[in-house]
């Protein structure tokens, strides 16, 4: 597993091939300065890894989860059935569905277990992050601050980019 100090919120992998889209929550989070873990589970190939690993995750203090996985993407509804913390989940596009598969697994949740899914792929893990830090900035002024901040620099982006037309 790889871990900051005390993390608050944990990137999980379905497989290790998911970590190059995955990575993008990474960057935000970093960019926000929040600290996080990144574990590697499979609701398929490890049902006993990740239920302990769900189970343990709020007494370890993970507040938030965030977990991306493709073809079948069991992975998010899997951890949700085993806790009460938010768990965002990130359909991965891979073949051979291109994330298709990915996103109905994750979006098709029965009543109850709730996941919150975000786009497919590396925007989707993006958002995932952004997502995070939302939840976590209902109790911290500092993080709504710093979310703001980041709204207001997309949107000077968009007025530069017009300046080039």
């Amino acid at each position: 597993m790889a871990k900051k100090r005390n993390p608050l919120v944990s990137i999980v992998l379905g497989s290790n091939s998911d970590l190059p889209v995955m990575k993008e929550a990474a960057a935000v989070l970093d960019d926000f300065d929040v600290p996080y873990e990144i574990f590697l589970t499979s609701a398929h190939r490890t049902p006993e890894r990740t239920r302990t690993f769900a189970q343990a995750a709020a007494d370890r203090g993970i507040q938030v989860i965030v977990a991306g996985a493709g073809a079948a993407a069991h992975l998010a509804g899997v951890i949700a059935s085993y806790t009460t913390l938010p768990v965002i989940g990130v359909p991965v596009n891979a073949p051979p569905l291109n994330g298709l598969d990915a996103l109905l697994s994750t979006v098709q949740m029965p009543g109850g277990v709730p996941v919150a899914t975000m786009a497919i792929g590396k925007a989707g893990a993006k958002n995932g992050a952004l997502m995070a830090l939302r939840i976590l900035a209902i109790d911290t002024t500092i993080l709504r601050d710093k979310l703001k901040d980041y709204g207001l620099r997309m949107a000077q982006g968009i007025e530069e980019k017009q300046e080039e037309l």
